[in-house]
């Protein structure tokens, strides 16, 4: 690397797969090794706090020495690529490494991973999360110590495969439990932990799920608490919620009147799929139901898994990432889920389609909630006033057009978030901006969301 190219790395300062340090020390080794737990990246040591160059002092044993101390502190072993880069007579050296194939990566026992452009101590959960994904599983294909084969019902299996026969209009000749066996449901004749939550017998304790109709946020008249396999809990709570929502009927001519409900039951079923599906059942906390006058809570225990962020699913640039495989993979042969990831984006476009606000979605109490509104999309307007609002809101729009032209110029790895805080925006306007960029051909993304970059096709 040149000196000019070192500059050119100054200018966009730290981020998700850049550090300045302006010594060796731990903290430059903590650093490497949320970088190893996520995406790679690199630490410049000889950088002080304004990001400028100081230097560091290096002998012909320095740079060694220290790689051997990396080496010797970490575990699994890390070994980063070093490079000495002068500067006039100031030097300084870049580490770097790449994702680490086994993961979580520790420095004498703590686990870090790289989140935005600050370091985060992992929890005891995501530490296993890492190392479930670096095997490529998930714990509900683990077997399941407590519970055996004779704890889940031969009906609801017989249910099951017949399901997946009716999707697939192909004859399943083999046993049941051979079948069970082959989608890994049973592994070495052990019943995993997957497979006890889809069949079980009698009553589940790790399933709990409570819904209730509230007529104020303190006062219940209608609840149900379930505990069963979970293809019944989806049918029992869209059962529930159904039982509490209004109708009118329309006529449309035909023999029969058509139903309207007022919320979608398409948005609500694929809530509830999406609910049981992608929980962490290893959180002892339920999933909770709250079925208000003008809005219907749904709360699940575990927050977004693989990193991924809320302005992520709004906008669909993410790879997704599952929790539970098994189980996911369970409820795709019996044909409830069409395809994976995709279930936010349908939930959005079915809301807008039926006249409803836009659902919310958010992050809360390590967990994941979505509010369903029974408020109708706002389309009746004062002309005048649409008018008027109209013309402001392009004027306004170019302008923040222009400024985000402007900081991806200057900046082509700046991230949505990023330029959100810059300007003042919300992440949401920024997304709604860059697409229409893209559509007009005007920037393009190359690369991933976390290691790629912007470049301006026309300004």
């Amino acid at each position: 690397m040149t000196a000019a190219e070192l500059q050119q790395i100054l200018a966009q300062g730290e981020g998700e797969s850049l550090e300045f340090k302006s010594s060796f020390n731990n903290e430059l080794i903590e650093t490497l090794v949320a970088f190893a737990n996520t995406s790679g990246g690199k630490v410049i040591a000889g950088i002080n706090q304004k990001h400028e160059i100081s230097g560091v002092i290096v002998n012909p044993e320095s740079v060694q020495n220290w790689v051997n101390e990396i080496k010797n502190k970490t575990s699994p072993a890390l070994v980063p690529d070093t490079e000495v880069v002068k500067d006039g007579n100031k030097t300084v050296i870049i580490f770097s490494t790449q994702e680490y194939p086994i993961k979580p990566v520790a420095i004498r026992g703590k686990y870090f991973k790289r989140v935005a452009n600050s370091n985060h101590l992992m929890s005891i959960d995501e530490i296993a999360n890492e190392h479930l994904k670096t095997i490529n599983t998930s714990w509900d294909f683990y077997p399941d110590p407590n519970h055996g084969k004779e704890h889940i019902s031969t009906e609801k299996v017989k249910r099951f495969v017949e399901s997946i026969e009716q999707r697939t209009q192909q004859r399943i000749e083999m046993p049941h439990m051979d079948f069970l066996a082959k989608l890994e449901i049973i592994r070495n004749q052990q019943l995993t932990f997957g497979g006890y939550l889809l069949f079980a017998k009698e009553y589940c304790p790790i399933s709990d799920v409570q819904v209730g109709r509230f007529k104020t946020p303190t006062t219940i008249i209608d609840s149900i608490s379930l505990n069963t396999d979970l293809f019944t809990e989806v049918d029992e709570i869209i059962a529930f919620i159904k039982k509490h929502l209004m109708v009118e009927y329309i006529i449309t001519g035909e023999p029969q009147r058509t139903e309207r409900f007022d919320y979608p039951l398409d948005a609500i079923r694929e809530i509830v799929i999406n609910m049981v599906v992608h929980r962490d059942y290893r959180d002892s906390s339920a999933s909770i139901i709250k079925i208000f006058d003008d809005r219907i809570d749904f709360f699940n225990p575990g927050s977004l898994y693989g990193g991924i962020t809320v302005n992520d699913l709004l906008s669909g640039n993410y790879s997704s990432k599952t929790r539970n495989k098994l189980i996911a993979k369970a409820f795709k042969e019996s044909g409830l889920i069409e395809r994976y990831g995709s279930g936010i984006r349908r939930i959005i476009n079915i809301c807008t389609d039926y006249g409803m606000k836009q659902p919310l979605f958010e992050e809360v109490f390590n967990g994941f909630r979505v509010v369903l509104f029974k408020e109708k999309a706002d389309v009746i307007k004062d002309v005048t006033k649409d008018v008027t609002k109209d013309v402001t809101k392009d004027v306004t729009k170019e302008k923040r057009i222009t400024k985000i032209l402007e900081l991806v110029e200057s900046n082509p790895s700046i991230t949505t978030g990023e330029i959100a805080a810059l300007l003042e925006l919300t992440q949401r306007t920024v997304l709604r901006d860059i697409d229409d960029l893209k559509k007009m051909d005007r920037i393009k993304r190359v690369g991933g969301r976390k290691n790629g970059k912007w470049i301006i096709i026309h300004k």
